[in-house]
C-alpha cells in the first residue's frame, strides 16, 4: 500500500500579496474551487493509497487540518516540523513515521511505500499522474528510489533537469542531476530528448530511504532518529523533539542521497532492473506555480489571453493576470501586466520582472513591515478575523467564530474591548458573568478581566470587535484555558 506524504511547508514569497509567510500558497485556492493542498489530495482518489500524511510547520497548523477536514477526508497525521530543515529530514521523519506505524500495528514485515508529493504544484492530467504513480510503484517494489521527470514543454532555466539513461520497463535510469542551466544549455536539453524537468516528486520505501540517508547522511539520519523518540500525537498533529530537531542539517533529499546514489550507478555501470534511482516520465499538465507568470499560464484566459479573478474591468487589455480581490478593477491600453489587489496590498508588475517581487518583499521583512507575513484577514483554529480600520489607541475587526467553537480563556493588560453581535448567538464569559447575546446586542470587556467568547450556535457567528488601549498587540493575551493547545 501507498502511504502518500504531502510537504505542506514553504512560504512562496514569489506570489506575494497572494501568498504570504502566515498562509502561503499552497493553501489558496488559485486555479480552481479548491486550493493547492487540496486538490493533491483529490489527485489521489482511485489509488491503491493509504491516508496521506501531511507536513507542515506550526504556524500552519490548523489551516493545513481544516482544509483536510473540508474534504471529508481522513488522514495519516499532520507532522510538525519545529524549525523547517529542507525536504532531507522532512521526508525522513515520515519514513521514521511509516516504520513505526508498522510495528506498532503488528507489522514488522509490512514495506510501506512513500509517494513524495509537493502541495503547491499543478497538476492537469489526473489519469496521467495517476498511471506514472502505478508505473512508479512495481520500480519502489523492487526497491528503486523513483524520481518523476516532467517532460519539458520548453527551454526552461528555473529548474532542475534529470538526464535519463537507459530504458528500464517504461522508465529509466539516472544518468545525471544537473542544476539550473543557463538558456542555450537549456535549449540543447529539449533538442536532446535526454532530459527532464526535476519535480521534486519522488517513490520508494520508507525502509530503503533510511537505509540511503543513513548510509550517505548519517548526520541527518541520526537527528531525526532522536527527534522521533519523543514522538507524540496532539489533536491531529504529530510533535517530535524540537532541539533534536533544529540540530539537524538544513538539506534536501536531491543533495543528500539522490544526486549521490545515482553516482554511484554510474560509476559503477548499472543499468539493470534493479537500478537504485529510476525516472519515471510524467507529461501531465505540471507546473509548480513559481511566480506570476506561471499563474498566468495555468489560468483560464479569455479571448485577448487576460487571466481574471474577480470584479474586472478591461479595454485594450491582453496577455494580463489580474486579481481583484474584494475590489472593481479596471485595466486600459495595458499588455503583459501582473494587477494583484488585496485588502491591504495591491502589486503591479510587468510579467517578466514578477519573479523580482522577492525583492520588494526583503524589503519589507526588513523594515518589519506585517504585510510580508500576514493578510489582513487572518485564520484561526477557531475561525478567522479581518482587521478592519486601526488608528491610535484603536482597532476594529470582524471575527467570524464557527459552529461550536470557543476562542480561548484569556484576558489583555493594555486593552478593552467592545463586542457587537452582527448575526448569529455568542456565549460570552465576562468575568464572573455569562451571558447570550443576539444580533444587535453588545457587551463590554474592561481591561483586566478574564473572558471567552464562544459559538453554541449551528451557523457561524458574526461579531465587530472594538479594541481601544494603550497596546494592542497580539502578544497582550494572557491564557488560561485554550482547547486548541495554545495555553
Amino acid at each position: 500500500m501507498i502511504i502518500p506524504v504531502v510537504m505542506a511547508g514553504g512560504s512562496g514569497t514569489r506570489l506575494w500579496p497572494l501568498s504570504r509567510g502566515n498562509y502561503p500558497k499552497q493553501f489558496l485556492a488559485l486555479n480552481s474551487q479548491h486550493t493547492m493542498l487540496q486538490e493533491t489530495l483529490l489527485r489521489l482518489d482511485g489509488l491503491p493509497c493509504d491516508p496521506a500524511m501531511l507536513i507542515c510547520n506550526e504556524e500552519h497548523r490548523f489551516i493545513a487540518a481544516e482544509q483536510v477536514r473540508q474534504l471529508n477526508k481522513p488522514h495519516n497525521g499532520i507532522f510538525l516540523e519545529p524549525v523547517g530543515r529542507n525536504t532531507a529530514p522532512a521526508i525522513a521523519l515520515a519514513a521514521f513515521n511509516a516504520v513505526m506505524q508498522a510495528a506498532e500495528d503488528n507489522q514488522p514485515n509490512k514495506e510501506p511505500l512513500l509517494l513524495v508529493l509537493a502541495a503547491d504544484h499543478v497538476i492537469e492530467d489526473t489519469e496521467a499522474f495517476q498511471a506514472a504513480v502505478l508505473q512508479a510503484q512495481t520500480h519502489a517494489q523492487q526497491d528503486s528510489l523513483v524520481t518523476f521527470g516532467i517532460v519539458p514543454q520548453s527551454p526552461e532555466t528555473g529548474y532542475g533537469y534529470i538526464k535519463r539513461g537507459q530504458a528500464i520497463d517504461n522508465a529509466f535510469s539516472v544518468s545525471q542531476f544537473v542544476e539550473k542551466p543557463v538558456l542555450s544549455v537549456a535549449e540543447q536539453y529539449l533538442a536532446s530528448g535526454d532530459y527532464y524537468w526535476n519535480s521534486g516528486m519522488f517513490m520508494f520505501k520508507a525502509r530503503r530511504y533510511l537505509e540511503e540517508l543513513k548510509h550517505y547522511r548519517p548526520d541527518i539520519y541520526e537527528a531525526c532518529e532522536k527527534a522521533m523518540q519523543v514522538r507524540h500525537q496532539d489533536m491531529d498533529f504529530i510533535r517530535i523533539d524540537a532541539d533534536a530537531f533544529a540540530a539537524c542539517p538544513d538539506e534536501s533529499i536531491d543533495y543528500a542521497v539522490m544526486e549521490p546514489l545515482s553516482q554511484q550507478d554510474s560509476d559503477k555501470g548499472n543499468q539493470t532492473a534493479e537500478q537504485a534511482v529510476v525516472v519515471v516520465p510524467l507529461d501531465a499538465g505540471w507546473n509548480d506555480v513559481g511566480g506570476f507568470s506561471a499563474l498566468w499560464q495555468v489560468s483560464p484566459q479569455d479571448e485577448h489571453g487576460n487571466a481574471i479573478q474577480g470584479d474586472v474591468k478591461t479595454l485594450e487589455t491582453s496577455n494580463t493576470l489580474i486579481n481583484a480581490g474584494d475590489k472593481l478593477v479596471a485595466a486600459v491600453g495595458v499588455e503583459n501586466l501582473v494587477i494583484i489587489n488585496t485588502k491591504d496590498a495591491v502589486l503591479v508588475a510587468h510579467k517578466d520582472k514578477a519573479q523580482a517581487v522577492k525583492t520588494i518583499v526583503n524589503e519589507l521583512k526588513s523594515e518589519s513591515r506585517p504585510e510580508a507575513t500576514f493578510h489582513r484577514e487572518v485564520y484561526r483554529p477557531w475561525g478567522k478575523y479581518d482587521s478592519v480600520d486601526c488608528g491610535e489607541r484603536f482597532q476594529v475587526k470582524r471575527i467570524t467564530v464557527k459552529p461550536g467553537a470557543k476562542l480561548s480563556v484569556q484576558m489583555h493588560h493594555h486593552r478593552a474591548e467592545h463586542w457587537i453581535v452582527v448575526s448569529g448567538t455568542a456565549k460570552v464569559t465576562n468575568g464572573d458573568k455569562e451571558i447570550l447575546l443576539t444580533e444587535n446586542q453588545s457587551t463590554y470587556i474592561p481591561i483586566g478581566v478574564v473572558h471567552a467568547l464562544e459559538n453554541p450556535g449551528k451557523l457561524p457567528l458574526e461579531l465587530i470587535e472594538i479594541q481601544s488601549g494603550s497596546y494592542l498587540g497580539e502578544d497582550d493575551i494572557v491564557r488560561f484555558e485554550d482547547r486548541y493547545g495554545r495555553a
